[in-house]
């Protein structure tokens, strides 16, 4: 598809813009509130919480009809249910061992990487390299301080997260609404039922941590996920992913409000490279594909 001059104010005025970065704000201080409950739940237990409200919340807002569909379409539900379960599980895995602000800067080579690998455009690939200069610094690669294992499931939740990009934009070619996002989160359950209960056990019963999983559900799963399926019906993946490089720098922020993770004098260089970057493919990322 051709790359109109009139892309940059397109892509502005489809409201994809604003839905993503309500979205990421909603979702990293989601995230920030449910690491206040691991000592208690443990981060498999956490996941397993947020998951299940968010699958209830999401099933009665919709309604989703499985029936209604064919096996392809289910199927398509079921791999995107397993991406989001596996991915909530190894970023909280990982945000229990290292900073929140370093996990999710690791994830985002996911979408870093889908930006790349989509974009047409040199502009495009000057602000992901830019983004991703923003991203080293603020994991602060070498230092030692950060935890091997930590790393690894933030890692994995990277890879995760850059299938999600690409399932969920098909999910949202062939579901109206959350329809695709509620049948997508009732499978993701499945992925932390064992270890959840296995590190939870009697806590998953208690009314304090039930209440603080909802919430972590709405804020983190419900209100995210419904809104970037809509945000992927009016973006293309490549602007959708460096926009994603938000990420790092509300994580961080959230992890400094809600967890007191200090922010050092590198790490606000690395916010303003990645908010950069993100401004730069918004206003010069190409025309939205046609609904």
């Amino acid at each position: 598809m051709a790359v109109s001059d009139r892309a940059p104010a397109q892509a502005l005025s489809s409201g994809g813009v604003p839905l993503v970065i309500v979205a990421i704000t909603s979702l990293q201080f989601g995230a920030a509130l449910g690491r206040t409950i691991f000592d208690e739940t443990g981060p498999a237990g956490t996941a397993l919480l947020r998951a299940f409200f968010a699958a209830v919340i999401l099933v009665a807002i919709w309604r989703p009809r499985p029936r209604d569909h064919p096996a392809r379409d289910l199927r398509l539900v079921v791999v995107f249910g397993l991406v989001l379960g596996l991915m909530n599980l190894c970023i909280y895995e990982s945000i229990s061992r290292i900073p929140l602000g370093i996990a999710v800067t690791i994830e985002f080579a996911g979408p870093l990487g889908i930006a790349v690998a989509l974009s047409r455009r040199r502009l495009d690939l000057a602000c992901a390299a830019l983004a991703g200069v923003g991203i080293v610094l603020l994991a602060d690669p070498g230092s030692g301080a950060v935890d091997g294992l930590g790393v690894a499931f933030a890692l994995i939740a990277a890879a995760c997260w850059a299938v999600y990009i690409l399932v969920a934009q098909a999910a949202g070619r062939v579901f109206t609404g959350g329809r695709g996002v509620a049948m997508a989160m009732a499978v993701a359950v499945l992925v932390p039922l064992v270890p959840g209960i296995v590190q939870a056990g009697s806590a998953l019963l208690e009314p304090r941590w039930l209440a603080i999983g909802c919430a972590v559900a709405v804020l983190s799963s419900v209100l995210p996920y419904s809104l970037e399926t809509e945000a992927l019906r009016r973006l293309p993946a490549n602007v959708f992913g460096v926009l994603m490089s938000l990420e790092p720098a509300v994580a961080a922020l959230a992890g400094l409000v809600v967890l007191g993770q200090d922010l050092r004098a590198r790490d606000v260089v690395a916010i303003a490279l990645v908010v950069v970057a993100s401004i730069g493919v918004t206003r010069a990322g190409p025309t939205a594909p046609e609904a």
